[in-house]
């Protein structure tokens, strides 16, 4: 872990409701500040943050006196509105006392699956870091919907963490961090300080959602840690309430659950395709098929596709399945679905023929192809 955080130079941080909202009474206005102190000390050491903040539908809650949260997408909107007003002032007042500019930035996963809006949300991000201005980021829940929405915010924190090649994720709870088992129900579990991101084993050691005022659970942070690492960012799993947790933790103290990336960082193109939550389509291959991408590096030929699944057009990212079911590729398609079920288990050379054009002679070429980390 000393390594890790050490030598860290741009970090995400994110806060959960439970404790932005001090267990749903409102935002902690003192916490915040907690927060923002330790962040504007890792600016003045040369390091960039960016800072993932739940709260607002809960903030929101509160000032329209709401005691439990609502379940009508309408609702839930309004109370994002409301809260967000309150949240955003409240990050801007902690960091301008000391003396950091903030940026309040609604994201959606619409925003990062078109590539455009992906880029231009990119540049903003590093630009406001290269600014030294601290960017405070929340799902746009105003506006969102079930086809556009992240879910929760340790994804969010996850896919902010690809989008700007963080070095690390630190996800701040109301847990210490990770154990075998749960710990209020097993007085046998173990504390895990440490462990490789991606490891199947911890997904079935996290167990549901724990808090009525949030989304997430232990198994949202494991999953947002698995995909954090498919950019080369490890994540620290740790408590909010730990006395300056995060100046600690670039000091190098052992603090929480380290979830080790060990993968490289990849290009931001290809991280871009990894990051859709939704798509609109698969293909599966056969063996052979599936061998040459993983092991060899090759592009992805009609002839390797045994099924097509889902209704996609050209230039959508598609997933490609192996025949047992198990994702090992993302990548930008070269023919619609339609298309691909017509040339699908043909040699390139017919395409044409089959078509009355040929596009590319590859379904998906290798340039856009991105491999999935597969547990070993």
């Amino acid at each position: 872990m000393s390594e890790v955080l050490l030598n860290a130079r741009r970090i995400v941080v994110k806060v959960g409701s439970s404790l932005v909202t001090n267990e749903g009474r409102g935002l902690d206005a003192e916490a915040i500040n907690a927060w923002c102190v330790q962040l504007a000390a890792l600016v003045r050491q040369g390091r960039e943050v960016v800072m993932v903040s739940s709260g607002a539908i809960a903030e929101g809650m509160k000032r329209l006196g709401w005691a439990t949260r609502p379940k009508e997408l309408h609702e839930l909107q309004a109370a994002a509105a409301v809260g967000q007003m309150g949240l955003a002032q409240v990050y801007e007042t902690a960091l301008r006392e000391q003396g950091l500019g903030s940026a309040q930035v609604l994201l959606t996963h619409a925003d990062l699956a078109d590539r455009e809006r992906y880029l231009n949300a990119r540049s903003t991000l590093l630009t406001l870091l290269g600014l030294g201005v601290v960017p405070v980021i929340n799902e746009n829940d105003t506006v969102v919907t079930d086809e556009i929405k992240v879910g929760d915010n340790d994804t969010l924190g996850a896919l902010v963490a690809n989008l700007v090649d963080a070095d690390a994720l630190v996800i701040l709870t109301d847990q210490k961090g990770l154990y075998s088992a749960d710990p209020r129900k097993d007085p046998d579990a173990k504390f895990i300080h440490e462990a490789v991101a991606g490891t199947p084993e911890l997904e079935q050691m996290a167990g549901g959602a724990g808090s009525s005022i949030g989304k997430g659970g232990m198994i949202t942070k494991i999953l947002a840690a698995k995909r954090a690492a498919g950019s080369g960012a490890s994540t620290v799993i740790a408590w909010g309430r730990e006395p300056d947790a995060l100046l600690r933790l670039v000091a190098g103290e052992s603090i929480g659950t380290l979830l080790v990336a060990t993968t490289p960082k990849v290009a931001a193109r290809k991280q871009w395709m990894a990051d859709h939550l939704q798509l609109k389509g698969a293909v599966v291959v056969d063996d052979g098929a599936a061998l040459k991408l993983r092991d060899e590096g090759k592009s992805l030929l009609p002839i390797g596709v045994v099924e097509v699944q889902g209704d996609f057009s050209r230039g959508d990212v598609i997933a490609v399945r192996t025949q047992a079911g198990v994702e090992i590729a993302r990548g930008l398609a070269n023919y619609a679905s339609s298309e691909t079920r017509l040339i699908a288990r043909k040699p390139s050379s017919q395409i044409e023929g089959l078509l009355g054009y040929a596009n590319e002679a590859e379904l998906i070429h290798r340039d856009n192809l991105v491999l999935l980390v597969l547990p070993a």
